[in-house]
């Protein structure tokens, strides 16, 4: 029997024509991705499945070289092993190798030429079929000294795809770009950020600001906005003002972020006489995309209300369900988080959440799933929750995560993009028109993806079911 705890050699005396040795591999999509992340080959048609069904395979294939990655794994782990020197390898490639094919590559000893320990081996690739999709010779040397040394354990790698924001973007790509007031784009990343949106089809701008400084910032940007209209303002409050009265006229449907601060933004929004509030209490949310995780989470408010009531965290839940259901969760499930899952009366946030639940059971809350008190582990994790005997649909499967108060909402967002490589995506809700925030942290793809997503609620808001507050001035 092999101890599969060491690794181990066999040397050139003690190998024999003959010999073999094998090992096999599920291909997954991960490991298309580090292959390619590894070598740099970022061919398409390993990594792009709408490119992929227009290429010869029509479908993803593996790189070729990843089946002579299990050869190279085959003789450094196995014949010869540890010790052995490659010299030569040719391959013929016969057939792809899809995503869930079981490949088995194996070697075996051909040749033996004792004047520098060399090996000959006869090398295959062969599928779950028992098809071969690889065949081929290598040339080593092989070890003449004996190792058996503990086998390494590898390092957890996870690759930080952002497939649930191209799948956003595409769903955006049948309608038509939506006017879009852009308010003070004074810098070269708020300019940029507009118009790689214009680019990709979400939005046509309209530039609202200082005209000098968004011509700068245009040209410091190397973008071309001639084709847009620009509205001149003497300042970034003037700005603000001009935009949201863009928007109130019907000029614009969506309301963008430039280089202003939110404050200045959002207070002309909330502006009583002028603004764009509605009954509904308007809250921010971030659609995160973090890597392993299946779904978007939603996170809820981290942005605008510091401390929000029970009657405001209400609301907050509302425009969140609102936007699941626009971005294809049609029964969101909503997890209202605190540091514990009981209820405790000197934690007032375990009090709200059971009042929410209630006021869901009543039929106050409606289109969403609604739990809590539930601690972050047990809301994202079904593990965590089976360990705490939680028995609910929503624990362990949250795709909404309600936060007590903007400081929680923020450092969890935080530290999901800093540490777990999320992105997050920002959107404000419950106002007359969505309203993109981005940052000036914010990658292009990020920023792409809040412009998506408020394209989508716009898209969606003349199919908004009857009932559904009204502007209020």
């Amino acid at each position: 029997m092999t101890d599969e705890t060491f690794i181990e050699n066999r040397t050139f005396d003690e190998i024999r024509i003959g010999d073999t040795a094998s090992v096999s591999r599920t291909l997954s999509e991960k490991d298309i991705q580090l292959f390619a992340l590894v070598s740099g080959d970022v061919n398409p048609a390993h990594l792009d499945a709408n490119f992929a069904q227009t290429d010869f395979f029509q479908r993803i294939i593996a790189h070729g070289m990843w089946g002579g990655g299990l050869i190279s794994a085959v003789l450094g782990t196995e014949l010869p092993g540890p010790g052995t020197i490659y010299l030569g390898q040719s391959l013929r490639f016969t057939r792809p190798v899809d995503i869930g094919d079981v490949i088995t590559a194996s070697v075996t000893v051909t040749e033996k030429k004792p004047e520098g320990c060399i090996l000959i081996l006869d090398c295959r690739c062969v599928n779950q079929n028992g098809e071969t999709v690889i065949a081929g010779q290598a040339e080593v040397r092989a070890p003449s000294e004996k190792v058996r040394r503990p086998r390494l354990t590898l390092p957890d790698v996870r690759v930080a795809t952002h497939d649930g924001y191209r799948r956003l973007i595409e769903q955006t790509q049948d309608g038509e770009p939506i006017a879009t007031a852009v308010a003070h784009p004074c810098s070269a990343a708020a300019l940029a950020a507009a118009v790689d949106a214009a680019e990709t089809r979400l939005i046509v701008p309209i530039l609202v600001g200082p005209e000098k400084r968004i011509r700068a910032a245009a040209e410091e940007a190397g973008k071309d906005i001639s084709g847009y209209r620009l509205v001149p303002a003497d300042h970034s409050h003037d700005a603000a003002a001009k935009a949201v009265a863009l928007v109130r006229s019907g000029e614009a449907k969506l309301l963008m972020k430039g280089s202003l601060h939110t404050d200045e933004l959002m207070g002309a929004v909330i502006s009583a006489a002028t603004g764009l509030r509605t009954e509904r209490r308007i809250s921010h949310a971030y659609v995160m995309d973090v890597p392993g995780h299946p779904t978007p989470l939603i996170i809820t408010d981290a942005a605008i209300n510091i401390a929000p009531s029970l009657k405001e965290k209400a609301d907050i839940i509302r425009n969140a369900i609102d936007l699941a259901h626009v971005i294809g969760i049609a029964a969101p499930k909503v997890a209202i988080l605190s540091a514990v899952e009981t209820v405790n009366p000197d934690l007032p946030s375990t009090l709200d959440a059971a009042a929410l639940c209630k006021m869901a059971d009543r039929g106050q809350i409606s289109g969403g799933i609604l739990d809590g008190p539930l601690a972050f582990d047990n809301a994202i994790s079904e593990a965590a929750a089976r360990e705490k005997g939680i028995v609910s649909p929503v624990a362990g499967k949250a795709e909404i995560l309600v936060v007590p108060n903007l400081e929680a909402g923020n450092m969890l967002a935080k530290q999901l993009t800093f540490l777990g490589g999320a992105d997050a995506a920002g959107v404000v809700l419950g106002a007359r028109v969505p309203i993109i925030l981005t940052s000036r942290a914010d990658s292009e793809r990020t920023r792409l993806a809040s412009c998506a997503i408020a394209a989508l609620l716009a898209r969606a808001a003349p199919k908004a079911a009857p009932g559904l507050p009204q502007a209020s001035v």
